[in-house]
């Protein structure tokens, strides 16, 4: 996969995780803590690095290092360092949890995660699941979720989309879709449910461009009009990410920021996720869909050690 050099974040050469792990300890012993060295140092290392980070601290001072992170830092920027921490596969599956095991359910989570990963990564994110909380993540987001919404969700739960583009079937499907839909007093949510769950991304752009002769306008406008709240989120969401992901993520993260307040939460989780797969690439079509660069709607959206630590992450201003 070529889309691994396209994070902002890169391993630091010359990296000794054993200097690291000095440098850490020496900005958080006696009084005060040194947040300016603790985020320029874990913002330049890459997660695998972090991860070794991790080991050298406990061997050398006998502390686990996020439990002192914990303890020295506040807020969205411990929130944020924190997420940094976690193995990727980690930080998905707690994530996740979080969002099942609330009070009440951030269907905000289940939807980015799900719609976004690749079906392999949602194998590894169920077998994790399992090993970590001994509890089956199919069975906590069904008990958590109904009607056709929780039926898309467990479609995509199994990971098994097709791979490929099914030739014959991408006017079929087309067809289908529009019966389903526009054609149709009432919609048959279950064909939506169906098609957009289990074709691939490629074959699913093929259709979209099908659909669109057929019915005049894009498969996005249909959802919106046929559908309604977790369901149409979760739709749109398949649809923008079988398109293009990184243009799903810079108008999740646009939208995390407009308006009055942020959503944190959001903010955090995009920048931590994104930082080593695709946040360049982010970083461009945010840039081409919305009036500012990323890096300037961080900069007027956030404040202190958080601000700093997210502008570093974003690496770089499109202005």
């Amino acid at each position: 996969m070529l889309q691994a050099a396209r994070g902002t974040v890169k391993p630091s050469q010359n990296f000794n995780a054993t200097q690291d792990a000095e440098v850490l300890y020496k900005a958080m012993k006696g009084i005060g803590t040194d947040e300016d060295a603790i985020l320029q140092l874990l913002v330049a290392r890459s997660n695998a690095q972090r991860q070794q980070i991790k080991v050298a601290y406990k061997t050398q001072f006998g502390k686990d290092l996020v439990d002192t992170l914990k303890g020295e830092l506040g807020g969205k920027f411990e929130t944020l360092i924190v997420g940094l921490m976690a193995a990727p596969l980690a930080y998905d599956v707690s994530a996740l949890r979080n969002a099942i095991k609330g009070a009440g359910t951030d269907e905000k989570v289940l939807v980015e995660i799900l719609a976004s990963r690749t079906p392999q990564q949602v194998k590894e994110i169920v077998a994790a699941y399992r090993k970590e909380y001994d509890d089956d993540l199919e069975e906590d987001i069904s008990g958590d979720t109904s009607g056709h919404f929780k039926r898309l969700l467990v479609i995509l739960l199994q990971g098994n989309r097709q791979s490929g583009v099914q030739g014959g079937n991408v006017e079929a499907d087309a067809q289908v879709l529009f019966k389903a839909g526009e054609q149709k007093f009432g919609t048959d949510e279950q064909t939506f449910v169906t098609i957009l769950g289990n074709r691939s991304a490629e074959h699913l752009r093929k259709v979209f461009d099908a659909y669109m002769k057929l019915a005049g306008f894009e498969m996005e406008e249909s959802i919106k009009r046929e559908t309604s709240g977790g369901l149409r989120d979760l739709l749109l969401a398949v649809v923008k990410c079988a398109r293009s992901v990184p243009t799903y993520f810079a108008e999740t993260l646009y939208y995390a920021m407009k308006g009055a307040g942020t959503d944190d939460d959001t903010l955090i989780r995009v920048m931590v996720t994104r930082s080593e797969v695709d946040l360049f690439d982010v970083r461009t079509e945010f840039r081409k869909l919305f009036a500012c660069s990323l890096f300037s709607m961080i900069k007027g959206d956030t404040g202190g050690d958080y601000r700093k630590a997210l502008l570093l992450l974003c690496g770089g201003d499109d202005a």
